[in-house]
């Protein structure tokens, strides 16, 4: 009966597999064997991930050092210029700066790491992913500019909306700052306000637009087959190492094994 044995190899699991009938030479008995590859399934090494977690670290220093200029700058610029942020308490501040580092210190040291990640990708998988992206860059050209904006509005509708909300906020603040009647605790919550009726106006905006896509789409269903793919790929790869392996190698050193 057919069998298979999995090698182990630092950095690939690799299944071969014993198909019937084998061929024979001068009496011998010799099996033959296709490989397949498993490139998706990879032993990260204590290296790999001391390389990662270095890479980590790197882009949070990268995203604390820019992000703290910008902050302490515009947090230094709006001390001399607006007298109603002159006015704030110092925690205020301080969170204002925490606010803004925080997050550049994450997306930083996440996208150093799926740099190193990628850096690593190897085998069949990358050739997958390159021919998706190449795939992906040619629908994208084939787009008219208004669908080039509504797509890129669908993939960053929460960025749009997070920045939707800061800006109003921004701009919001520096009306109401010229407001001489009001108190600086009033005009921080006049311009929450201003900035929270926007912001739901862009959540209805991005729920409408969903709904549309949602619709679409159940309209005409696209089924992803890209696992199939991969794997089809995978299998004629094995094929075409299993041939070349039968061609390269003599019979004399194959290794025999007795009938059963």
């Amino acid at each position: 009966m057919p069998f298979a044995s999995i090698i182990r190899t630092s950095k690939h699991i690799d299944i071969t597999h014993l198909r019937h009938p084998p061929t024979t030479h001068e009496g011998q008995i010799y099996p033959l064997f296709t490989s397949h590859r498993l490139t998706s399934v990879k032993l990260a090494t204590q290296e790999d991930i001391e390389g990662h977690a270095a890479a980590s670290r790197r882009g949070a220093i990268e995203g604390t050092a820019v992000s703290s200029i910008a902050a302490i700058g515009g947090s230094y610029y709006a001390h001399r210029r607006f007298p109603g942020y002159r006015a704030l308490p110092l925690s205020l501040k301080l969170l204002g700066v925490v606010i803004v580092v925080a997050p550049c210190l994450s997306i930083q040291a996440e996208r150093r790491g799926l740099e190193y990640d990628k850096s690593k990708w190897e085998g069949e998988g990358v050739r997958f992913l390159h021919n998706k992206q190449m795939t992906e860059d040619s629908r994208w050209e084939e787009l008219t500019t208004r669908d080039k904006l509504a797509d890129w509005a669908e993939r960053h509708q929460y960025s749009l909306i997070l920045g939707g909300w800061a800006s109003s906020l921004a701009f919001a603040g520096a009306i109401i700052s010229r407001d001489k009647v009001q108190t600086t605790a009033q005009k921080v919550v006049q311009a929450r306000m201003w900035a929270q009726g926007l912001t739901i106006g862009l959540l209805i905006v991005a729920g409408a637009l969903t709904q549309t896509r949602r619709a679409a789409a159940a309209k005409h269903p696209v089924t992803d087959h890209s696992w199939r793919d991969l794997l089809e790929a995978q299998e004629q790869e094995a094929r075409e190492r299993a041939a070349l392996k039968e061609q390269v190698t003599p019979p004399s050193r194959r290794v025999p094994v007795s009938a059963t």
